[in-house]
């Protein structure tokens, strides 16, 4: 029994408790509220061989911490037990077709998903605090950290072998109801024990996500090589985009979900109820000269709130001038806009717009 001094007329067992999470969990939103066992021992010697590699590019943080990302016991010390939770992302009135359409129009920007709204950040580790303050409603104070996206953890390794989903071959958590999905963890005190997963991967054959990268990133089954990964290249990296790498990015201007759009399990996708994740600014349908001509100042207070902001207006110009260099039939505002940077203060962002125009006089008529 887990018993509280604050609560002796009202214990819990583990079993009870357990159950009562997942319950407050899905209270909370979450689609999913399993505990994750905190031996990842046997993923080590992966972790080690994707960062000997050099697959993890110019993250260097991911190098840093090493193999403390298959240790949280170290990482908070004290942990006994870790509960993964998924939070669905995928606004509801945006659909794989929109964003498949959005793509083939070079005039429009591609913004990745899962930034057309507020920054998942923030939404999710409150969402994590209210868990946490439910729990301790119950059973008293215990100590906990919660996390998303924030810590030095295997989140996805951690969400399959909870049961969660499994590793899809893009390397992202699946289901069957796709992979629009943020993940986070809040690692507790409490001896709880991890959940038994209860379904195997169902990827079978199927190699949609790899033949789809358009860079060819997904380098084998569950192995991404970040440095030719669009998203590493648009929001991660900092300096010059490779020049090979360019004219493969189309109009990807932040972040790219190919491997998802391709992947039928995402034809099952359920829309999020989250309002926070409802495209923001027009991002969702934008014209890649309208977000070019914005000044810092409108960048900094239109993205306010947003996981865009965090690249800043540098990396955003880089990004939209070479997206701006990958249309085909370019018309004479296109070649204006790109003209009108020329003098920008920044050398990376004149790079780009002198290898747009350029590519632009070379690129054949359609």
């Amino acid at each position: 029994m887990l018993q509280h001094p604050l609560h002796p007329d009202t214990p819990l067992s583990e079993p009870e408790l357990k159950h009562a999470i997942r319950r407050w969990g899905a209270e909370l939103g979450f689609a999913s509220v399993r505990f994750a066992p905190l031996d990842l021992s046997d993923a080590e010697p992966g972790l080690q061989a994707w960062l000997n590699a050099g697959y993890h590019g110019g993250m260097d943080y991911m190098a840093r911490h090493g193999l403390l990302r298959a240790r949280p016991t170290e990482l908070v010390p004290g942990t006994q037990s870790l509960i993964s939770v998924r939070l669905n992302y995928l606004a509801e009135d945006i659909n794989t077709g929109a964003a498949q359409a959005l793509l083939a129009d070079p005039d429009r920007a591609y913004v990745s998903r899962y930034a057309l709204g507020r920054d998942y950040h923030k939404l999710l580790r409150n969402r994590l605090q209210k868990l946490a303050d439910r729990i301790e409603a119950e059973i008293g104070p215990f100590a906990y950290r919660a996390f998303t996206d924030s810590a030095p953890l295997l989140e996805v390794e951690l969400a399959a072998r909870a049961g969660s989903g499994w590793r899809g071959k893009h390397s992202l958590l699946l289901t069957r109801s796709g992979s629009w999905y943020f993940l986070g963890e809040l690692l507790t005190n409490l001896p709880l024990s991890p959940d038994i997963p209860e379904e195997p991967e169902h990827c079978g054959t199927c190699t949609a996500c790899l033949s789809v990268c358009p860079t060819g990133a997904i380098v084998a089954p569950y192995q991404v090589d970040a440095r030719r990964c669009i998203s590493d290249l648009t929001i991660e990296h900092a300096g010059a985009i490779p020049i090979e790498l360019r004219p493969l990015l189309g109009n990807r201007n932040y972040g790219c979900d190919d491997c998802q759009l391709a992947c039928p399990w995402n034809a099952f996708a359920r829309p999020s109820r989250e309002a926070d994740f409802q495209p923001r600014n027009g991002l969702d349908n934008a014209r890649l000269i309208d977000l070019f001509a914005w000044t810092e100042a409108e960048f900094d207070a239109r993205l306010a709130g947003s996981a865009i902001r965090r690249i800043g207006w540098e990396r955003w110009l880089r990004n939209i001038a070479v997206a701006l260099g990958n249309q085909r039939d370019a018309s004479p505002a296109t070649h204006a806009a790109l003209k009108a940077r020329r003098d920008h203060p920044s050398a990376l962002v004149r790079d780009h717009v002198e290898w747009a125009l350029r590519r632009l006089t070379e690129l054949p008529k359609p």
